[in-house]
């Protein structure tokens, strides 16, 4: 096998500051796949980008080191050579499609478009290529998507989209940044074995950017381990998994979340009970403003949720599990019928609710987004004191203090704004935000999925810690099973706005009951069927 791709001691800094990567130096061969793991700011990205030198040439420099394709030094190319590069020989997939993909163009056009710069081809030939790429990466009836733009496919699609315009000239590299992070699991699997599978097909190497360690598990010949800007771990991935030497490679494995919750007491008392909750909303109207259209988000779900206890909400994106939360929380109109400790509070208008409100907190999935940038910490977590409490600035003050305690950060941290912390601090202070007005429940809204794998677990920790504290109770939305086992004693599976699975989260992980169940959790990598059993059939599931 002939070597692709060589770093050789790379070192690139932003200005003045320190190295963001260090004598960073590994090897690609063709046809196989090298993984390059690490947390937020590792230098993972910037590495990558540098291959194709996509970093703002006024911001970074490379006092060292060199990047060889094929034994050619791409870090001294010239822009007329890196054009040619670019697409043509090493092609990327970003992580984030819906920015990656312009908004203003078809599919067609943005395919098209790679062939032309390096092809030449137009016209129908050109549009008889792009049906054959979408074909080839699994998107349904490619000629009726021809004249689509991206805000008309769904995450998976937008994705394979861009895994068409990545091969449209067969590369001999792929750079995957981050392929699937935001994806559901099952559409996860589709786009990994799809990569595989053309892998196989057109013998390209692989240069895997990801910080979940099970894909690196089942789909990397080779992982790279960095830590800081360097490079602390390198070997078969086998190996490296079973008998890591570095510390912090060790850190990684044992940030996997754990596969239990904490115990639950048998004689808690019924906290919510939820029966035939319904949520729809208005897709065509009349000529005089009747409605004469209804999209069903969520049909006829029921549950119970006891003290100290966690429900998971679990299924693909559109399935109606932030919907029921909302719902819940009168965030949107419902139906159906909801009681809080025996008494009903579904018919209750926004005025009448409010002293509920302060029972049942939200925490949402993006902890920058949710938290003001023009409010302090303190600010950010007295806010809902004052708005339901009658204390004295003095008293609020106080339990400003204990709640930021109650989740890890120092009290002094109050003063600052959302903008000085990590992610995993901005959620620890979107915690305390629900968690200061003493709530019975908590609704979290995929609380992790932005998160690094050590932070996740540094946040489930927490989330346990407070639960057995306080006797919390939560109501746990999330795509992402390993932190759903984590936490969850009661667990329901959606689709499609209905429950196909409740029960006890532990049986249903290990013995599922239902098709749709076992292909979730095959497809996240938790369930292996028996031999005998016959294995679900894995359909794409992109709509």
């Amino acid at each position: 096998m002939g070597s692709v791709l060589r770093f050789d001691r790379l070192t690139l800094s932003f200005g003045h500051d320190e190295p963001a990567v260090r004598d960073l130096s590994f090897e690609i061969y063709e046809g196989e796949t090298v993984a390059l793991v690490g947390e937020s700011g590792s230098g993972k990205s910037v590495s990558a980008l540098s291959v194709l030198r996509l970093l703002d040439h006024r911001l970074v420099s490379y006092p060292g080191g060199s990047i060889f394709y094929r034994g050619e030094d791409l870090l001294h190319a010239d822009e007329k050579r890196l054009r040619q590069v670019r697409g043509r020989s090493i092609s990327m997939i970003f992580q984030e499609p819906m920015t990656s993909l312009n908004p203003l163009h078809t599919v067609e056009k943005q395919i098209s478009e790679i062939l032309a710069v390096h092809k030449g081809l137009r016209g129908p030939k050109a549009r008889e290529r792009v049906v054959e790429l979408l074909e080839l990466v699994g998107i349904p009836e490619p000629r009726d998507r021809l004249k689509s733009y991206p805000h008309q496919l769904s995450g998976g699609q937008k994705q394979r989209v861009m895994i068409a315009m990545a091969l449209a000239n067969e590369p001999d590299l792929l750079i995957a940044d981050e392929p699937t992070t935001a994806l559901d699991v099952t559409v996860q699997k589709q786009v990994l074995e799809l990569l595989k599978s053309l892998q196989q097909r057109f013998g390209m190497a692989i240069l895997l950017i990801t910080h979940d360690l099970s894909i690196v598990r089942h789909y990397a010949r080779r992982v790279v381990v960095m830590e800081r800007g360097t490079k602390v771990e390198d070997g078969e991935t086998g190996t490296v998994f079973s008998k890591p030497e570095h510390p912090y490679t060790r850190k990684l494995l044992d940030s996997e979340p754990p596969e239990h919750p904490g115990a639950l007491d048998s004689n808690s008392e019924e906290l919510l009970h939820v029966e035939d909750l319904g949520v729809r909303f208005p897709v065509r109207q009349s000529l005089f403003g009747r409605t004469r259209e209804w999209f069903h988000a969520v049909r006829n779900v029921s549950f119970r949720l006891h003290r100290g206890e966690t429900l998971g909400i679990v299924g693909e994106s559109g399935s109606g599990k932030t919907t029921i939360g909302h719902a819940l929380l009168k965030l949107t109109e419902s139906q159906g019928r909801v009681h809080f400790l025996g008494e009903r509070i579904d018919h209750l208008n926004q005025r009448e609710f409010r002293p509920w409100r302060r029972r049942m907190q939200l925490v949402f999935q993006d902890p920058f987004g949710s938290l003001s940038p023009r409010m302090s910490v303190g600010d950010i977590v007295r806010e809902g004191l004052e708005v339901h409490g009658t204390d004295s600035r003095d008293v609020q003050e106080q339990q400003v203090i204990r709640a930021l305690q109650d989740v890890g950060l120092d009290p002094t941290v109050r003063h600052r704004y959302p903008h000085e912390f990590s992610g995993g601090q901005r959620q620890r202070i979107a915690i305390a935000r629900a968690l200061v007005l003493q709530p019975d429940i908590i609704v979290l809204d995929e609380p992790t999925s932005a998160l690094d794998r050590t932070v996740q677990k540094q946040v489930i920790e927490l989330l346990q810690q407070l639960q057995a504290r306080y006797r919390l109770s939560y109501i746990f939305i999330s795509h992402d099973l390993a932190v759903v086992r984590a936490l969850s004693h009661q667990l329901l599976v959606l689709r499609g706005g209905q429950i196909v699975e409740s029960g006890p989260a532990e049986t249903i992980f290990r013995n599922p009951g239902t098709d749709y169940t076992r292909e979730l959790l095959t497809a996240a990598l938790f369930y292996r069927p028996p031999v005998t059993e016959p294995v679900a059939d894995l359909r794409p599931m992109d709509r």
